[in-house]
């Protein structure tokens, strides 16, 4: 795609940590470009400059500075729309804009689970965009539409369980997350509740890993998907990190496997964006780490710029069959950067 081509996104809750995310990551994008910013109403009318607290390790890219934020409500001079909206008002806003002809990549959970909205992990299901047709013909809408990535903490969970499940097939999942800070937004947790602490509850983070898997690895059938047979049990809790979900896993099999097979299954795993070579995708989707101590969140949540699961510490399970620990950037591969890509495919695919 040519410079002089690229499409031009509107960012919902662009003042964010996960819409400034959206911002570093589009800068210099062959497809992209920042064209509108909205935010909510304390931000409507200033300088982008003037009403995002910045707080990436990166400087705010020039080309954002000047623009001035708007009403997160259509018309907005753009494209498509990457939303990173609150769920409570992301219901409305992202029908909204659906209905007014704008292709809308939400990371919110609102349009998760409705039967006829794509939950889209572009390596695992890039065929469930066939829902988008369906989804068109029920809700009456012309250009616009809806497409969905999954929590922060399931999007890692499944990139290590797809190929389990191509390869040997899956009957049973539990995991235990150990959830970074900023999964919560800015400003997230209190300092007082967080530092030298454990917070073992996130507000409907359970129930999500544990339906949200079984839509993302189901089969598309006549105009929904099938939804996947095995169960998912979780476990979160909010820890001391700034970035980086760890999440313990054991999981049961269909078939018997050895842990070389289950290693080689998950390092050779790979999908349509590295046969595409979309621009955001990982040239390894997951990497396995053979060191005792690893994955780490400081040391893996990096890797392959922030859109990689490192999988580490497999090992037989004495109640399931194997158990191993994985990380995943939950800013990057659990929210900006799988929006990106979302929307990588989508042009990939004719769709946007």
């Amino acid at each position: 795609m040519s410079a002089n081509a690229k499409k031009r996104v509107g960012i919902l809750g662009a003042t964010g940590t996960v819409g400034q995310r959206v911002i570093h990551l589009l800068r210099n994008h062959p497809y992209f470009e920042v064209a509108a910013l909205a935010a909510s109403d304390r931000s409507e009318g200033k300088r982008f400059v003037e009403a995002c607290n910045w707080k990436l390790p990166y400087e705010m890219p020039e080309a954002v500075k000047d623009i001035k934020v708007q009403a997160i409500k259509p018309p907005l001079d753009c494209d498509v729309v990457i939303s990173s909206l609150p769920s409570d008002i992301a219901l409305e806003v992202e029908g909204a804009f659906a209905a007014a002809g704008y292709p809308v990549i939400s990371n919110s959970s609102s349009y998760r689970m409705h039967e006829d909205v794509p939950l889209v992990v572009p390596e695992i299901n890039p065929d469930h965009l066939d829902l988008i047709a369906v989804q068109k013909k029920n809700r009456g809408y012309d250009k616009g539409y809806i497409v969905t990535n999954p929590n922060c903490t399931t999007i890692g969970l499944v990139l290590a369980l797809a190929p389990l499940q191509q390869v040997f097939g899956l009957e049973a999942v539990m995991m235990t997350s150990m959830q970074a800070i900023s999964g919560a937004g800015y400003p997230g947790v209190a300092s007082m509740d967080i530092i030298d602490n454990v917070m073992p509850h996130i507000g409907g983070e359970e129930e999500k890993v544990e339906e949200e898997p079984q839509k993302i690895m189901g089969k598309l059938g006549a105009g929904k998907i099938e939804i996947a047979p095995f169960k998912v049990s979780a476990q979160c809790n909010r820890v001391p990190v700034q970035d980086g979900h760890l999440e313990s896993v054991r999981v049961k099999l269909s078939k018997s496997a050895t842990i070389e097979e289950v290693a080689a299954a998950l390092s050779a795993f790979t999908g349509l964006p590295q046969e595409l070579k979309l621009p955001t995708a990982p040239a390894r989707p997951v990497i396995v780490r053979t060191e005792k101590d690893r994955p780490q969140p400081r040391l893996d949540r990096d890797a392959e710029g922030g859109m990689a699961t490192v999988v580490g510490r497999i090992s037989k399970d004495t109640i399931f069959d194997f158990k191993f620990t994985l990380i995943s950037h939950n800013t990057v591969r659990g929210a900006a950067g799988a929006a990106l890509l979302n929307a990588e495919l989508l042009v990939a695919k004719g769709l946007l």
